[in-house]
């Protein structure tokens, strides 16, 4: 299915999804870069954990199913897909070297999430589960576009997060996340086009697309939940005197500095439904005007114009 129909605009031929090369300098970030609030700052902070490991994944497994694609319109967005996921990636990675070097390690934690992506759903399946390749392609691409899912509802709501900018929220974090948030929602639908054209077909590609989802949203919820806690109990600053706790999460919530829970639990029956798309996420419009004023995307696109015309 083509972007201008998974937007629903009709106003291009065709959108072009691409990565942009961007960069951050995090020198002046601090530990808590939404002051006075850990809870909040660490529950967004395992993006950082689970990304870079999830991301390369997620390119991994789209370059075993590129052979199966046969739409060009559908080839050329898995294409920009994988490179937006690449750099998506990258720029995570960057800053858990920045946590780091803040003596926060999260190299305990990080080690389970490439245990998860490397080995448990690796390109055969784990301990010699006899189950055909085709198969296995089909239900790790499931299990991508149910995350997809959730990483689109994440993207709109921190572009539409102003409590964020209220609570005096570091400016390239910030960036950082709507720049990521936005091509999101740029990119919303190829996970879930790549796996309905690789899928299958009829009753058997929806059980297992149900499947997908009924996998990740508890792994999700336990990953976020074990890296929260993880990321309160090691951080220096806080010294072992805090635990994460659902009851100051709620308060972040309530503040505007979290999603609520009914923003990420209405995404499951949304997404189960039969005649669900992609395309009822967030504002392809909304995404584009971000990444037009981004600090970063505008330095990246400097940079390419720049180039060309060297």
């Amino acid at each position: 299915m083509s972007a201008e129909h998974r937007d629903g605009t009709g106003d291009a031929e065709h959108y072009l999804i691409s990565p942009r090369r961007v960069s951050f300098d995090w020198d002046a970030t601090p530990l808590h870069w939404i002051p006075d609030e850990p809870t909040a700052t660490h529950v967004i902070n395992v993006l950082h954990l689970l990304l870079p490991a999830g991301e390369r994944w997620f390119v991994k497994v789209f370059k075993e199913a590129l052979p199966l694609v046969k739409d060009p319109a559908l080839l050329k967005d898995v294409k920009g897909f994988m490179g937006q996921e690449a750099t998506h990636s990258v720029q995570h990675a960057h800053v858990l070297g920045h946590l780091a070097r803040q003596h926060l390690n999260t190299a305990p934690y990080t080690r389970h999430v490439d245990f998860l992506f490397e080995q448990l759903l690796g390109e055969t399946p784990p301990l010699g589960a006899p189950i055909p390749a085709r198969e296995w392609l089909r239900f790790r691409l499931s299990l991508i576009a149910a995350i997809e899912q959730f990483t689109a509802v994440l993207g709109n709501w921190v572009l539409q997060a102003e409590a964020l900018d209220r609570a005096g929220s570091d400016a390239i974090m910030l960036d950082l996340l709507r720049w990521h948030g936005a091509e999101e929602v740029e990119h919303r639908a190829v996970a879930f086009d790549m796996y309905q054209h690789c899928g299958g077909t009829g009753l058997p590609r929806y059980a297992r697309r149900v499947e997908g989802m009924v996998v990740v949203a508890p792994v999700l919820l336990w990953l976020w939940a074990w890296g929260a806690s993880y990321l309160i109990r090691h951080d220096p600053h806080l010294a072992g005197r805090v635990r994460y706790s659902l009851r100051e999460h709620n308060r972040a919530v309530r503040r505007g500095l979290l999603p609520t829970w009914k923003e990420l639990g209405s995404a499951i029956p949304r997404y189960l439904r039969r005649s669900y798309h992609p395309s009822q996420e967030g504002s392809l419009r909304k995404a584009v005007d971000y990444l037009a004023t981004s600090p970063a995307a505008r330095a990246a696109a400097g940079a390419v114009g720049r180039a060309a015309l060297g």
